[in-house]
């Protein structure tokens, strides 16, 4: 009788301004569904979404080839995926399909993995869409809230979110190349000025804080990157105007999601949301993209089907 386990993780915003390639944070505005069935041999993929099939290009199929072999398994598996985050948009898409793959194995083979190593495994995924590995988006899809990544070794540190901290991100309907991620990152400055690179590990530093000590409008004013985004910004037709009348709006903080083209706003519940959301949606409009608009709060971490049911 075939086994099966099914796992669900959420979108992710990565950077969060100057915490590029460190900082994570699962939102609950998106999610991915991956169940894994023990079959008697090989990968097969089984998805209606539009994402590879082959194991070797999908983000599951590498995260349970890395994990079949690593902790040698002999069994085959089947991977049914069911894609929530919308692919290439700076939402983590790769990084919940890899975190639920992550998961589900953990559980389906009973290995009692500890956070980090669940993490390690995920992270594989992330070159079928990235071309390397990163932690920042796959940490927060398996761990959930705010998270501080440090490699060499791998250490993830994870803090609960504020609880009044909202979010509203801004999805463009734009054609995003193939390996966006790839293009996004050619673009960013090779050398960087101390003063710029001391600017923005003080709002790190400080963004760090204000999720300890629970403070949403610290961390929202901490919102600011004047290395990445500045780079990357003439990527997003009209960034300049969704950013500027959110602000206006009420937000504390505006800055690109991931490696884009989404953006995201960051508040309290206390702000006038949909008056943020409205001036995103509208500043895009004015640059001729419609967009989706998703008002969010954070996420917990991955999560077993009889989690969530």
């Amino acid at each position: 009788m075939a086994f099966n386990i099914t796992a669900r993780a959420s979108s992710s915003t990565a950077n969060l301004g100057p915490g590029f390639d460190v900082f994570g944070l699962a939102l609950d505005a998106f999610f991915d569904e991956v169940t894994l069935t023990k079959k008697k041999q090989g990968i097969k993929i089984i998805t209606s979404d539009l994402v590879p099939t082959d194991p070797q290009k999908n983000t599951a199929g590498l995260v349970v080839q890395h994990m079949m072999k690593k902790f040698k398994i002999k069994s085959g598996i089947e991977i049914k995926i069911r894609k929530g985050v919308p692919a290439g948009f700076g939402m983590g898409s790769s990084a919940a399909s890899a975190a639920a793959a992550a998961v589900a194995f953990n559980e389906l083979f009973k290995l009692n993995l500890d956070a980090n190593t669940l993490v390690e495994c995920a992270g594989v995924g992330e070159m079928a869409s990235a071309g390397s590995i990163h932690y920042d988006n796959v940490s927060a899809s398996v761990l959930g809230g705010f998270v501080i990544v440090r490699t060499n070794p791998l250490d993830v540190i994870k803090i609960a979110p504020p609880s009044d901290l909202r979010l509203c991100v801004a999805v463009p309907k734009l054609d995003v190349p193939p390996k966006k991620t790839e293009v996004s990152r050619s673009v960013i400055p090779k050398n960087i000025a101390l003063a710029d690179s001391i600017v923005n590990l003080s709002n790190a530093a400080t963004i760090v804080v204000g999720f300890m000590q629970k403070d949403s409008n610290l961390i929202g004013t901490s919102i600011r990157d004047i290395i990445v985004e500045p780079a990357r910004q003439h990527l997003i037709p009209g960034f300049a105007a969704v950013k500027k009348n959110a602000l206006r709006a009420g937000a504390l903080g505006v800055t690109i999601s991931g490696a884009g083209p989404s953006v995201i706003a960051f508040a309290t519940k206390k702000s006038n949301l949909q008056k943020i959301a409205n001036s995103m949606k509208h500043s895009f409009a004015s640059a001729k993209i419609d967009s989706t608009v998703v008002i969010c709060k954070p996420s917990n971490g991955a999560k077993l089907k009889k989690q969530y049911d």
